[in-house]
């Protein structure tokens, strides 16, 4: 029994992590989809969610400002969703230069304020950000690009971390983990269609939008619903959103525990997608990319006790002391600044951080706990040091 779960966990976490990239790649090699040129015909809203977001609206909106995309195409919406601190004037200041203030009297979360501000947009297609991150010169225009073709509904943007101090704990992690899921979606979009949005910089056609439940997760479930409606959600690497990497551990696991409930419960709001005969490229994909990577914490329970219950053999035996010094390697990074020598050993501790908050998340779905009031962990780039 021990060697079948030894090996059954070393295949599930093989595939999640190298077997299902390596896919993508042999399928996304036979398809050739070139980029479609940068656009600047539909017209646009940029919608900036936000709560107590005074010490970085202010540059949010100037950085908002000065994007390559024409003033008469683009309507600019802040979402203040409750805002107690002075972010509701800062954004009001900006009103001769057409930035319009969405006042939400109530706190009710990111996605309610979404659902709100989306009635008042103006434009074809409706572009989501947050207070925090900063955009590439022309990434509107990247992401305009691709409605020229009437088939795509939701075009996701990539995004990267961003750790000038060197100092966060979280920092290597965190710019290590984007890149890989970029990787990922740029493949996927590749072969056909992507399945879940960089929350931070994506966009849909206004009239594909669908009003979400508030505890739902809108950049994995709205674009969920644009595959429903028949359309395609696809990538674009060159429109780059960039925002600072935590700087704790502790805030890396809050948020990324607050994330994972809300994934999960939006996941089985679309449980059909999830029939490989209804849809099988989008059902491998959230099997692959989303069932199978929450479940790696399972895997790597497993595949340590297994290991332990076979340290007779030479080979399990250093398996486990290979688990036994990662793990303590991320233990003593936690406890100590390690990665201000060598970055590197930051990777195990940020690893076993979004792991373990995996976890959390399962058990506060599990709880009935409900995400839907947000509070930023990432609050611009400087705030975080």
């Amino acid at each position: 029994m021990a060697l079948f779960v030894f090996w059954l966990c070393i295949a599930l976490i093989a595939y999640t992590y190298v077997g299902y990239p390596l896919l993508l790649r042999v399928l996304a090699a036979l398809i050739r989809r070139p980029l479609p040129e940068p656009s600047e015909e539909p017209t646009l809203t940029l919608l900036i969610c936000a709560h107590n977001e005074a010490a970085s609206i202010r540059e949010k909106i100037l950085d908002t400002l000065a994007l390559r995309y024409p003033p008469s195409q683009l309507q600019i919406l802040v979402a203040s969703d409750g805002s107690t601190d002075e972010t509701d004037e800062i954004v009001s200041s900006f009103a001769v230069q057409g930035v319009r203030l969405v006042r939400i009297p109530q706190q009710a979360g990111k996605t309610h304020a979404q659902n709100i501000a989306v009635q008042q947009a103006s434009g074809e297609v409706i572009v989501f950000s947050d207070a925090t991150t900063r955009y590439h010169p022309d990434a509107l225009r990247y992401l305009a690009g691709h409605y020229e073709d009437p088939h795509i509904g939701a075009v996701s943007g990539s995004y990267l971390y961003v750790d000038p101090s060197r100092a966060s704990a979280t920092g290597v992690g965190a710019e290590a983990y984007a890149s890989y899921d970029n990787t990922i979606r740029n493949l996927q979009s590749r072969v056909w269609s992507i399945s879940g949005c960089c929350g931070c910089i994506y966009s849909v056609r206004r009239a594909l939008y669908t009003p979400l439940a508030d505890d739902i997760i809108s950049d994995l479930v709205q674009p969920l619903h644009v595959l429903h409606q028949g359309y395609r959600v696809t990538f674009e690497p060159r429109a780059i959103a960039s925002e600072s990497a935590t700087a704790s551990p502790r805030r890396e696991f809050s948020m990324r525990v607050r994330v994972m409930a809300r994934a999960v419960a939006g996941l089985l709001s679309v449980p059909d997608l999830l029939l490989p005969w209804n849809s099988p490229w989008i059902a491998l994909q959230l099997w692959s990319h989303k069932l199978l990577r929450w479940m790696v914490p399972l895997f790597l329970a497993g595949l340590f006790f297994s290991s332990a219950c076979l340290l007779q053999s030479p080979f399990y035996g250093a398996v486990f002391l290979l688990q036994a010094l990662f793990y303590a390697t991320a233990i003593l990074t936690w406890l100590f600044p390690l990665h201000r020598h060598w970055r590197p050993l930051g990777l195990p501790l940020y690893f076993c951080t979004v792991n373990l908050a995996i976890v959390g998340g399962l058990i506060q779905l599990m709880r009935g706990h409900r995400y839907t009031i947000w509070s930023p962990e990432r609050r611009g780039v400087h705030a975080d040091h």
